[in-house]
C-alpha cells in the first residue's frame, strides 16, 4: 500500500504505468477480448471492472497533449456513432481525469490493430461488451522551481 495511489494499482501494473514513455499507449480491455493472444506486455486484471480501473489509472498517468486524439474507445457493432452505457461512464471518467480530452469511438477494425499495437494490455474482468478503451500516455512537466 502506498500513499495516494488507489490500491487497485498493483505493482505489476504500477511498475507497466511508469516503465512507459512519452507516447506509449496502454488498452485496458473487458474480460471478451482476446488479451492473450494480442498483447505484447500482458497485466491480467482479472476480477477488477473497467471503469474503477480506469479512474485510478488516470489519477497517475498523465495524457498526451501533444497530439490531436489520445483516449479511444471500442464502438458498437462496428459503428463508432452508437454508445453504450460503459462508454458514457468512460468518458465522465475521461472527463473528471482528463478534462478537455475527447473520447474517440473508432471501428472495430482500427481499434484492434491500434490495440495490438499497444505497450500492454490490461485484460480486466469487466462483463459489458464493447469495454476497450486506448490511453495514450503524455508527459509529466518538470518542476518550474
Amino acid at each position: 500500500m502506498l500513499i495516494g495511489i488507489p490500491p487497485m494499482l498493483g505493482p505489476e501494473l504500477l511498475a507497466t504505468l511508469r516503465a512507459m514513455g512519452h507516447g506509449d499507449e496502454i488498452a485496458l480491455v473487458d474480460g471478451n477480448y482476446p488479451a492473450q493472444e494480442d498483447a505484447r506486455r500482458l497485466i491480467r486484471a482479472d476480477g477488477l471492472r473497467l471503469i474503477p480501473l480506469l479512474d485510478a489509472i488516470l489519477q497517475v498517468l498523465p495524457v498526451d497533449r501533444f497530439v490531436p486524439q489520445a483516449l479511444f474507445r471500442a464502438s458498437v457493432m462496428g459503428d463508432p456513432a452508437r454508445a453504450d452505457p460503459v462508454h458514457d461512464e468512460m468518458q465522465a471518467i475521461c472527463a473528471k481525469r482528463a478534462p478537455g480530452f475527447e473520447l474517440v469511438a473508432l471501428d472495430g477494425d482500427a481499434l484492434y490493430a491500434r490495440i495490438k499495437r499497444a505497450h500492454t494490455i490490461v485484460a480486466t474482468g469487466e462483463l459489458r461488451l464493447y469495454a476497450n478503451i486506448i490511453i495514450r500516455k503524455g508527459v509529466i512537466y518538470p518542476d518550474k522551481s
